[in-house]
């Protein structure tokens, strides 16, 4: 018993002696960390004053930037907006006419010759005042000298030269708005499909009543084609005569009806 008490005794003193120089160490890293500490805190003094923003936080900013910049893009002149302009009805229409004939256009740039048929669509164009002529001379004016397009600002222009000169009689802003109501929601004309014209050597050629020989046999008396009865000999195998006339009366005959029959 003593040999065994000894023994505990001897092991809790080794233990003992291990944890010591442990906790020596330990404490002497908690205070290389805290000394440390202080001396970043006194290089930025304002660095523990802010406190930590979420991340939920973060994530709402940067969803609220994206909404802003995509509802400035979708108008022009919005800078700052936080709702999208409205397009108005000339603007619409000048998109429409800006992409008529050309899959890649935007609708933000407009060629001459869409420009001329927007002003052949919508009455701008009327023989006496304005004349092909006068739009060109138009779009080449208003159009930078490297451009072959011209902006809606740069057509809103053109517009106006047209107006004045379309409605003398008026002012500039009166001939203005009566250009401007001539274009506001209209859309290009599409031409429709060119139709043959019937003429009469083809009415005479399609006419199967005066066909002869073998194209006389493909057609019925209406015109209408018989199909491969028309064509091809087809073998009777009925078992009568090609020229009887009373096919099918003989099971008529033969076959005679019972009701009223003494019996």
């Amino acid at each position: 018993m003593m040999k065994h008490t000894k023994r505990k005794e001897k092991l809790a003193n080794q233990d003992t002696a291990q944890r010591e120089p442990n906790s020596c160490t330990n404490m002497a890293d908690q205070k290389d960390n805290i000394d440390d500490f202080k001396v970043q805190t006194a290089k930025h003094p304002n660095m523990t004053s802010a406190p930590l923003r979420p991340h939920s936080e973060h994530s709402k900013d940067r969803a609220s930037k994206r909404l802003s910049t995509e509802s400035n893009g979708t108008s022009d002149g919005g800078v700052g907006s936080s709702t999208p302009v409205e397009i108005t009805a000339l603007e619409e229409s000048f998109r429409r006419f800006a992409i008529h004939g050309d899959t890649r256009a935007t609708g933000k740039e407009m060629h001459g010759k869409n420009w001329s048929k927007l002003c052949k669509d919508c009455g701008v164009i009327d023989g006496k005042n304005i004349t092909l002529t006068d739009v060109d001379i138009v779009f080449s004016k208003v159009k930078k000298k490297s451009s072959r397009t011209i902006i809606f600002d740069e057509f809103k222009v053109a517009l106006g030269e047209l107006a004045r000169k379309k409605y003398k009689d008026k002012t500039g802003e009166e001939a203005e708005a009566e250009v401007f109501q001539l274009i506001e929601g209209k859309s290009p004309v599409i031409s429709g499909v060119t139709r043959a014209v019937a003429s009469p050597t083809v009415s005479r050629l399609t006419d199967t009543t005066k066909f002869t020989g073998s194209h006389k046999e493909r057609f019925d008396e209406t015109g209408r084609g018989k199909g491969k009865a028309g064509r091809v000999d087809i073998v009777d195998t009925s078992g009568y005569v090609s020229g009887y006339k009373h096919q099918g009366s003989y099971e008529k005959k033969v076959t005679k009806p019972t009701a009223g029959r003494p019996v």
